[in-house]
């Protein structure tokens, strides 16, 4: 039997990730991989992202893999990532920016990558994503730094790019994914999401968009318009 191609594939425990590891999973040899940045929720995260790889809709792909590349010494001690206190609920994309976040994210995943002889790195960007550092030129020329650098060929792929949030949930409900598992929050306390953050706000209308129930447990309600 041929072996299948080998994809790392750059995760949160979000439900973007979710769907993004499901799908990818009937295709590929999946490698997950989470960068460790030093970034106030993600210890939450990383504890759903536990219970998420243990269900049977992600049993194809491989354990996952935690790596580290702190960010505290370019972001300041009193940066709302690392304090946790997010922006507000209609606080719009463009104010959440971590600067430089996929540029680390993808160096330290292209190195993964080379390690285990895989030839394709896969991240879960939207369509609509406002971010420099999302686009499809940027992911081209950062594959060809990348395959320079580590003299080995990389390609980076962004198999959702052209999918609004609430389609990747549509999707992931058709694979079977357990949206319940699932963490897309700035401020999560006790497993809970917050409620107050624009992630939140980001996560509540993509459900409504796509009729499909929300099962997220939010510590508060949504805020009511001005």
């Amino acid at each position: 039997m041929t072996s299948r191609p080998s994809s790392v594939v750059l995760v949160s425990s979000g439900l973007d990730s979710a769907v993004l590891l499901a799908h990818e999973a009937l295709q590929f040899d999946v490698r997950p991989v989470y960068v460790r940045s030093g970034l106030a929720w993600e210890g939450a995260e990383l504890q759903m992202l536990a219970r998420l790889m243990a269900t049977p809709v992600l049993a194809a792909a491989r354990p996952l893999a935690v790596v580290d590349l702190p960010m505290h010494d370019v972001y300041p001690a009193d940066h709302w990532a690392m304090t946790g206190t997010p922006p507000t609920y209609d606080t719009p994309d463009a104010e959440v920016y971590l600067v430089g976040r996929n540029v680390a994210l993808l160096a330290k995943a292209g190195i993964v990558a080379a390690r285990a002889g895989a030839r394709r790195i896969v991240v879960g960007a939207l369509a609509g994503n406002p971010f420099p550092d999302a686009t499809p030129a940027f992911f081209t020329a950062m594959a060809e730094a990348l395959s320079r650098g580590l003299a080995h060929a990389l390609t980076i792929a962004a198999p959702f790019a052209a999918l609004q949030k609430s389609q990747v949930i549509e999707l992931g409900a058709r694979l079977g994914v357990p949206f319940e598992l699932t963490l897309s929050c700035m401020k999560p306390a006790g497993g809970e999401h917050c409620g107050r953050c624009s992630k939140c706000r980001e996560r509540r209308d993509a459900f409504a968009e796509a009729g499909v129930t929300d099962p997220t447990p939010y510590a508060q309600a949504a805020p009511r318009p001005a």
